[in-house]
């Protein structure tokens, strides 16, 4: 049967519905996954449509998948991190919504206070057990929509849950009926899904799905959950592990809409955001997120770092203000106690610091030289340098500028009498055996010496 999509405005084919396939023994595509070698990517050379939905979306996990992985939070830093990303994501909702727990009174008390806020966005969802009980507290939350663990590997089916693939589908929507009945909107997460037999359970469970929902009259939502990070961002690379290829099968054969489709991924082989990125360009609305890409293993995808990939695909931020990113790294720094490798995009101390004075001299002419973009004015966040052994008097100068707040008429250079008399100092200490950094109380207090009180310590 030819049908006229209105995606692509084309006739295509619909005849074709992928049924399920009852498998005696798991398909654990040794091929690929033998476990003890890297996993392999294999290509099929068959290429996907590109399809960007007309509008993107993040979608946050911080407060479940990424609190499982840290202290857990008290109810005033969930409350200030959720201020947060209400400020980061702007008037319009970018960072669309943001899941939490409902298992013990604080978690839902942290709840309670964000709800209280009564922000729009981020809008407060759940993950909850497929338990009627469950689906009761959600709905005397007043929460609208939940997400429900629904495993899809052959690993998860058989060697966890000990299961037939039938007999999952069967247990999987029955669980799905109950949040129907409560009039809360399901949120399916495909756990595994790149290690998951595709057409032989994947697009058959989701037409089951789809099907359900309609006549239910209640939309049902799917995460295609890459969980252990195999997911690959290549154009012809074969399913299972093809980012394009899931997410196209999933609009294409079990017909569900880019603004119910969203990708959760994982950081196992620094993929996490290339992969999050392909899965927005061939057709998903949302991908989920964790603040500081903290989460299971190596982490989740990083939020800050898609509202950057957000700004760069569609040229602009649509009101997202990118230097609460700053105000959320100092939190977790001085709030949480959190260590942020100091290496991090956009959070870490040293992102855009410099340690080579034949950089620091490139920054002092011309800024733009050496820093990704203006950092200053995005995200609050000035370049800096960082003085030990190898910096040179263009750093010194240019450390002293930044640390004082000079203005433009009474910058220094790095022929100023103070600056070759501070690298005098700083040769001598490693000289004489130091190895460490400098800090910056003992830079203050040598400047404050050598200026003879000119320029007192901050």
């Amino acid at each position: 049967m030819l049908e006229l999509s209105e995606k692509t405005n084309l006739l295509e084919q619909k005849s074709y519905r992928y049924s399920l396939q009852d498998v005696a023994e798991p398909n654990l595509y040794r091929d690929l996954y033998s476990y003890d070698e890297v996993p392999k990517v294999s290509f099929n050379h068959r290429r996907v449509p590109m399809g960007m939905p007309e509008e993107i979306w993040i979608t946050d996990t911080t407060f479940r998948d990424g609190q499982q992985s840290v202290e857990p939070y008290t109810v005033k830093q969930i409350v200030d991190l959720y201020s947060l990303m209400h400020r980061l994501g702007g008037p319009f909702g970018i960072i669309r919504q943001t899941e939490f727990f409902v298992y013990s009174k604080k978690d839902r008390e942290a709840i309670e206070r964000c709800q209280e806020l009564g922000y729009k966005f981020p809008e407060i969802t759940t993950w909850i057990r497929a338990t009627k009980n469950d689906f009761q507290l959600v709905k005397e939350l007043g929460i609208p929509e939940t997400g429900i663990l629904v495993s899809c590997s052959d690993y998860h089916i058989f060697n966890k849950l000990h299961l037939t693939r039938k007999e999952a589908l069967d247990q999987y929507l029955q669980t799905v009926d109950m949040a129907f009945e409560a009039g809360i909107v399901p949120r399916c997460h495909l756990e595994d899904i790149t290690r998951a037999d595709f057409y032989g359970f994947v697009v058959p469970f989701v037409n089951e799905l789809m099907k359900m929902s309609q006549d239910a009259g209640i939309p049902v939502k799917i995460r295609a959950c890459d969980t252990m990070g195999y997911g690959v961002p290549y154009t012809e690379v074969a399913l299972p592990r093809s980012v394009a290829g899931i997410v196209y099968g999933l609009q294409h054969y079990s017909d569900v809409p880019s603004e119910y489709l969203e990708w959760h991924g994982h950081n196992d082989f620094y993929k996490a955001v290339a992969n999050a990125s392909t899965a927005w360009m061939y057709g998903a609305c949302a991908v989920n997120c964790t603040l500081l890409g903290i989460g299971e293993r190596t982490g989740n995808v990083p939020l800050e770092a898609m509202v950057m990939e957000y700004a760069s695909l569609r040229g602009t931020l649509d009101g997202m203000d990118p230097s609460v990113i700053t105000e959320i790294g100092d939190y977790y720094r001085n709030e949480i106690g959190y260590q942020i490798p100091p290496m991090t995009p956009y959070v870490g101390r040293y992102f855009n610091m410099t340690r080579a004075g034949i950089h620091a001299d490139g920054l002092m002419k011309d800024e733009e030289i050496y820093n990704i973009f203006n950092t200053g004015k995005i995200l609050n966040k000035k370049p800096s340098v960082l003085i030990g052994k190898s910096s040179g008097l263009a750093g010194i100068a240019y450390w002293i500028n930044n640390n004082y707040n000079l203005p433009e008429d009474e910058l220094l250079d790095k022929h100023d009498p103070l600056v070759t008399s501070l690298k005098e100092w700083i040769d001598s200490e490693y000289e004489g055996g130091r190895v460490a950094t400098l800090s910056v109380s003992e830079l203050e207090e040598q400047i404050e010496k050598l200026s003879n009180g000119k320029y007192q310590r901050m």
